[in-house]
This record gives C-alpha cells, sequence and structure tokens, in this order.
C-alpha cells in the first residue's frame, strides 16, 4: 500500500527569522574555537539586576506557582497598571492588561482577536520581520508602506493614505531594525488618523525606555482604541524569562482572555513575579541605557572610515541600520563572508525588508562596550 505523503500546511511557509539562522552559524562557527563578536541579535548584554533574581528565589521558595488566570497574577497586572501612570502619566485600568508569554505572545493574542481572516494591514518595511510572518500564518493581508530614508523610515499620513484602505496599522517606535522614533506629535497625528478612519493600531513598545534624545509616549494616551504591546525583553533585560504585557481596548479584553485560555493558559508565574520586581529597578535599568549609548557614540563615530557612512537615525533601541549599497549588492552574502572572514556576525536587510534588504545590513550594539571596539576595529581593517 503506498503511504499518503503528509505534508507541511501552506500556513506555516513563511520565511525564516534570519537574525537567528546567523546567530545558528555563528555558534557552530564558535563552537568549532573561532573568535566571534556578536552583533546580530537584538540581545542585551546584561543580566538584570539581582533585586528580580531574588524575587524570583522567593517566590520558587514561598509562591504555588501553579497557573494564574488567563490575563496574568492580579498583582502582576495592577504593577503595569501602577507603570503607566508614574513613567506616562496615563490611566490604564488594571483590567485591561494582559500579561503573555513575551511580546511575541501579544502579537498572536492582538492580531487574532482584533482582525479576521483576509483584512488588510498596514506594516512598515523595514520593520520586524516576525510582524509579517504571524499575519501571513493568520491569514492576514500584508499591505507593506515602503518608508526609506527620506521619511526617515517612518510611516507617515500620506504613506497611509496610498495603502487605504487597510483594516489595521503596526507601528515602532523606537523601531527594529531602524532605532527611529516617532515624535510625540507624530505619534498622536497617526492615533488620529487611524481613529478617524477606523483602522486598528498596534503600537509595538517594547523598546521604550531606550531612547537616546526624548522620552517616548505611549500610543494609549492618544487612542483609547489601540493596542499596545511591550515586554520585559530588551529594557528590562529579560530575554529567555518570555513574559510580556498588552495593554487591550477594553471592548476587545473579553475575546483576547478566551484566546489566551485556549493557547496559552497562562503565562509562566515565576516570571510575573521576576517582573514585578524588575518594574522598580529603572535605576540599574538606565544605568545600562547609558551602555548602550556609549556603544552608539562609538559606532558613529567609526564606523564611516570602514565604509557604513549612510546609517539610519538611531534615534533609541540598540540597532544601526547601514546601507552598504556602496560596499555590495547583497547584504546576505556580504555578512556570510563577514562572519567567515573576521568572525563578525551582523543580519542582513533582507530580514526586515524583502524589497530593498539586499542594501542593508543590522548592526545590535547591546552587547560589551570591548565587543563593539573590537568588531569596529575588524570591520575597518577588513574594509580598509
Amino acid at each position: 500500500m503506498k503511504i499518503k505523503k503528509l505534508d507541511p500546511s501552506l500556513r506555516s511557509n513563511v520565511a525564516p527569522f534570519f537574525a537567528m539562522e546567523v546567530l545558528r552559524s555563528a555558534n557552530q562557527l564558535e563552537a568549532a574555537g573561532n573568535d566571534i563578536l556578536h552583533l546580530e541579535v537584538g540581545e542585551p548584554g546584561f543580566r538584570p539586576p539581582e533585586k528580580v533574581f531574588n524575587a524570583a528565589k522567593y517566590a520558587i521558595e514561598n509562591e504555588a506557582l501553579g497557573y494564574t488566570e488567563a490575563l496574568g497574577l492580579p498583582q502582576f497586572r495592577e504593577g503595569i497598571a501602577h507603570h503607566y501612570e508614574q513613567y506616562y502619566g496615563t490611566t490604564i485600568e488594571p483590567d485591561n492588561v494582559v500579561a503573555t508569554v513575551g511580546a511575541s505572545g501579544a502579537f498572536l493574542l492582538a492580531f487574532l482577536a482584533a482582525f479576521d481572516v483576509g483584512a488588510r494591514i498596514a506594516v512598515v518595511e523595514p520593520g520586524y520581520p516576525a510582524y509579517r510572518n504571524i499575519l501571513a500564518a493568520l491569514g492576514l493581508h500584508i499591505v507593506p508602506i515602503c518608508a526609506g530614508a527620506r521619511e526617515r523610515f517612518k510611516p507617515t499620513i500620506n504613506l497611509l493614505e496610498d495603502v487605504s484602505p487597510i483594516d489595521g496599522l503596526i507601528i515602532a517606535s523606537p523601531s527594529n531594525p531602524t532605532g527611529t522614533m516617532l515624535t510625540n506629535d507624530e505619534l498622536a497625528t497617526l492615533a488620529s488618523w487611524c481613529e478617524s478612519n477606523r483602522v486598528r493600531l498596534v503600537s509595538d513598545e517594547i523598546y521604550h525606555g531606550i531612547n537616546y534624545k526624548w522620552e517616548p509616549k505611549t500610543a494609549a494616551s492618544f487612542n483609547d482604541q489601540a493596542i499596545v504591546i511591550n515586554s520585559f525583553s530588551k529594557y528590562f533585560a529579560m530575554t529567555g524569562w518570555r513574559i510580556g504585557w498588552m495593554i487591550s481596548p477594553p471592548g476587545l479584553t473579553p475575546a483576547i482572555e478566551r484566546l489566551a485560555q485556549n493557547f496559552f493558559v497562562s503565562p509562566s508565574s515565576l516570571s510575573q513575579h521576576a517582573g514585578l520586581a524588575a518594574l522598580g529597578c529603572r535605576m540599574e535599568f538606565d544605568q545600562y541605557v547609558k551602555s548602550y549609548a556609549t556603544n552608539r557614540r562609538f559606532l558613529l563615530d567609526h564606523l564611516p572610515s570602514a565604509g557604513f557612512d549612510k546609517l539610519a537615525p538611531a534615534d533609541g533601541a540598540f540597532y544601526l541600520y547601514a546601507d552598504v549599497s556602496n560596499l555590495t549588492d547583497d547584504s546576505g552574502v556580504f555578512c556570510r563572508e563577514m562572519l567567515r572572514e573576521i568572525g563578525v556576525a551582523t543580519t542582513p536587510g533582507v530580514d526586515f525588508d524583502p524589497q530593498q534588504g539586499h542594501r542593508y545590513l543590522r548592526i545590535s550594539f547591546a552587547g560589551a562596550e570591548p565587543t563593539i571596539v573590537s568588531a569596529t576595529e575588524r570591520l575597518v581593517e577588513w574594509l580598509s
């Protein structure tokens, strides 16, 4: 009897996350004894403060650590609401805070709760690739907004009008990969346009706190129907704890709760206790941001001598997005050669922009200062 071949679903046919592919190659070379400098993954080069670990230890010894409510521990949700009052001056009801399995879990819940199959969702290119890939897997229609250097890689009302009608808009400020930030006036204008045009705004604020020029406001301050997503992974340096949160509009929260119950049962109780402690450690995290600022300044001062003289404005986050079209017409090949020949791992721009990404690469400066200095020295020598 001939056995029928069982193929993967069509919805699983999404692009890989190239930053993780580069990480795997870099790790293989490192395991073989090569000296690799990691500038490919957006992961802080710091541990969380001891207060976070102490809170986790206390929870392990004294808490049940069983299932929490699907939307999270009541004290966690209250802590996040207090954070918005304290940091942004914005009142958020704890009932509309959702604890999630990282920001990634929040995106999945948000897209499922807010949009039906076939809905048109506008996404800025260059932008975080998981937006496109999750949307595609869910049967949503991706509408690219091609925001280039002329727009400082930011969405504008004119660009939105060009691609309308749309059902949703995803924004990120500070953004990955460019580090560009919307001014607070620009954010208010986009939020107002979405409200007037009945477009669901999804604001990715995962890099809030890592900014070098001004303090950003939250989209929740400007649009009460916006979905706001954040996480403890970036500013709070807790990538592996996989704990994030979402601010949900009141009318959407019951739908999100039903989905969360069935998809995840609950987020990690241990990580919620640790995250609560992290909210009280802003002084330590701000010191981390000062280190990122030092790395950023060093790269901006020295990369042009290596030929990287067209850099996106890194207003926030911990990335530089470099136009390398003067050096290569294929940044994927360029990144592989760089990794193989001098042991510097970076991410090709095709991860973030399917159309123009071959001209760009992303450099993460989230690591230790000696790593940034050594990598820059290798680049300058290699390209000179």
